[in-house]
């Protein structure tokens, strides 16, 4: 089975390793010149490392990892330190953090040699007729593909060709995201500080440093190319955020202002009728962009993975495998994943909207109704994102 994969992020990679392990011919095709992972932390949680382990890679993710950050103390906190809420030791205790690129030059690692084509420029791709059609054209390759995967993100090219396209929003809010330059002691705690408008958030790295987050609500024409000033980044994130508690102050002076990143979040603007059209599948942000207020753009694009190299493992080791097998292993994947990742997507934008509430009294019932949830709500609802098993 030939499959082209458009995009070389965490879920283009992580489908290239599980099907080219169940023996399909894969060619990942990346736009820019060279591999770029990004910056940034990611949180590893119970899902995504369930997917890891279908993929095979539990060892080798374990190794570059470790289970400190699922004993700290975690929750929501003022701004003042108070906590609003601690989570449930239990339901955190199986998260694992990772610099994004360490987890991509893992997944690169897994490659045969050739199998990343990169400078292939993505817009000029076409795909015959109504993406049945098995031959796609670009700058650098004329080939032909069974199946073509899209994991080209956020402004996925392939997704424009799907007869209903939503396109994407602004989600009223953008972040600074930064990783101290050395190893800050958090004194055994983590998570998210929300104030008014604006939240911290604190993920340790297994080497001692730490990745932050500093999200803050604007307006939509205040999120252009240089809005914040990038230059001045780590003075801006100081004066909205240098009298919040400790250590919030200091992980943003540990962090230089070229290390730190603005980004403005956005998502899919409605779901996604269906993530595979003809011999075409979406994976990751391309299939169900969703905002990070679960921490679970991550952990979905691997489930993504995994879910597909399952499926798709009879067909991957054939020369020319049967399209109505193809069909159907296509339209059990959509199954499985749209409404899934539709859930998901919208309790991540709930919570988002409630963590950036703008007025005092508003934000006083919020935190007032954090306190009041029970526990055990609290456990099932993170249970059910956090539980999850391939098929089988």
């Amino acid at each position: 089975m030939r499959v082209a994969i458009i995009g070389a992020g965490v879920a283009g990679l992580s489908t290239a390793v599980g099907l080219q392990r169940a023996g399909a011919h894969v060619t990942v095709l990346e736009r820019s010149g060279q591999l770029r992972p990004g910056g940034s932390g990611l949180s590893i949680f119970g899902n995504g490392r369930a997917a890891l382990d279908a993929l095979g890679l539990t060892r080798e993710f374990d190794a570059l990892t470790s289970e400190t950050a699922g004993l700290l103390l975690g929750g929501m906190r003022k701004p003042n330190g108070a906590w609003i809420k601690v989570f449930p030791a239990e339901t955190v205790r199986d998260v694992r953090m990772i610099h994004r690129e360490e987890l991509h030059n893992l997944l690169s690692s897994q490659l045969e040699p050739g199998v990343v084509r990169l400078g292939t420029t993505i817009s000029e791709l076409t795909v015959t007729g109504d993406l049945r059609g098995r031959t796609a054209h670009g700058a650098a390759f004329h080939e032909t593909f069974d199946l073509i995967v899209g994991a080209d993100g956020l402004r996925s090219t392939l997704r424009t060709l799907w007869p209903k396209d939503p396109g994407i929003r602004y989600a009223g809010y953008g972040a600074w995201r930064g990783v101290t330059s050395h190893p800050v002691d958090l004194h055994g705690e983590a998570g998210e500080t929300w104030g008014r408008h604006q939240r911290f958030g604190i993920v340790p790295l297994p080497d001692g440093r730490v990745y932050w987050f500093a999200v803050d609500s604007r307006p939509a024409e205040a999120t252009g190319p240089g809005v914040p000033e990038t230059h001045g980044a780590q003075r801006e994130v100081l004066e909205r955020f240098g009298s919040w508690h400790a250590p919030i102050p200091e992980l943003v002076d540990a962090t230089s202002s070229a290390a730190i990143q603005w980004l403005p979040i956005h998502e899919l603007r409605a779901p996604l009728p269906s993530v595979r059209y003809g011999r075409a599948v979406l994976v990751g942000d391309a299939a169900h962009a969703m905002t990070p207020n679960l921490g679970q753009g991550g952990n979905q694009a691997l489930e993504d993975s995994a879910t597909l190299a399952v499926l798709l493992r009879t067909l991957a080791r054939q020369d020319s495998p049967r399209s109505l097998d193809i069909d159907a292993a296509l339209a059990e994947y959509d199954r499985l994943r749209r409404p899934r990742t539709r859930r998901i997507a919208r309790r991540s934008r709930l919570i988002g909207d409630a963590a950036n509430l703008q007025g005092r009294g508003t934000s006083m019932v919020r935190d007032l109704a954090l306190q009041l949830t029970p526990t055990s709500a609290l456990r099932r609802q993170f249970s059910i994102i956090h539980d999850w098993a391939p098929p089988p």
